[in-house]
């Protein structure tokens, strides 16, 4: 397997799982276009699109990276058009920007609502419709979304209805794309089974302690690398990462662990139907 002389465009690459996808690429000598907002060092996240960039150019591939805000229209279809002129063309795209806000109904400001529609549910959809005449002359072209499966469940309404729409807006666009485009573009969605260890959960969702409860990004990276190796007719799956690595013959799923010491802290919206593979212990290691 390899991508070498492959053109990626992934939202988000700036750091954390994102930059993981561009970087198992990169080793290949991938084109990446790193499309995200952060330009200037951020005092609470790590990583530019230019420290991106020198990350990718150090393992191998060749980098562009662009001042991207997937909420504006102008910005989504010039960044497009600018890395298809620069590499020859597109063939895979990468929907890994999300925002998050976990609260119920009456404490979401409608600001933040939309926020993340604009980024999650929008800005999926806008890249893949303005990248889908590129990859159309890809030979075997895909659009991986980082979103879950739809397992229209209470329990994952509840507590944060606007996150949940948010990031379920982005797997419907999953849905009707792949049928839409069903022979001609791959279309999938992938979603990690447990937490993963990145700014946001840092910051948002339980730091140093939910940190080391994780999974590192590469897990998501080997999942998605795998991916685009399939044929174009692999399409409309909502894959979770340890599921679909089992079924390539991965087994050791413990070096994905930030500290085996420490219990795996499931994700948000993993169906029950959906249980881990044979040999996935998500207890502590003794």
């Amino acid at each position: 397997m390899s991508l070498t002389g492959k053109t990626l465009f992934i939202t988000g690459a700036s750091r954390g799982i994102g930059l993981a996808i561009a970087l198992k690429a990169a080793a290949d000598g991938a084109n990446i276009a790193i499309a995200a907002k952060t330009s200037e060092p951020h005092p609470k996240l790590e990583g530019t699109i230019h420290t991106a960039a020198a990350a990718i150019e150090k393992a191998g591939g060749h980098a562009l990276p662009l001042v991207v805000d997937v909420r504006e229209e102008a910005s989504v279809k010039a960044a497009i058009d600018e890395t298809a002129a620069r590499f020859g063309g597109i063939d895979i795209v990468v929907n890994n920007a999300s925002a998050i806000q976990l609260t119920p109904v009456a404490q979401t400001d409608m600001r933040r609502y939309d926020l993340m529609m604009g980024i999650n549910t929008r800005g999926t959809f806008m890249v893949s419709k303005y990248a889908l005449p590129h990859l159309a002359k890809a030979a075997n072209p895909h659009i991986l979304t980082l979103s879950p499966p739809l397992d229209m469940a209470e329990k994952w309404f509840a507590p944060h209805t606007a996150y949940t729409m948010a990031k379920f807006g982005m797997s419907l666009v999953v849905l009707g794309l792949a049928g839409e485009q069903r022979g001609k573009i791959a279309v999938n969605a992938l979603w990690p089974r447990t937490t993963i260890a990145t700014a946001a959960i840092k910051n948002l969702l339980g730091g140093d302690a939910v940190m080391r409860m994780s999974r590192t990004p590469d897990i998501l990276a080997e999942a998605a690398y795998r991916i685009f190796h399939k044929p174009k007719t692999f399409s409309g799956n909502f894959l979770i990462d340890d599921n679909f690595l089992s079924g390539e013959g991965v087994t050791d799923f413990d070096r994905y662990r930030v500290d085996p010491a420490q219990p795996l802290h499931l994700d948000f919206f993993v169906p029950d139907s959906m249980p881990p593979p044979p040999g996935v212990n998500l207890k502590a290691k003794a």
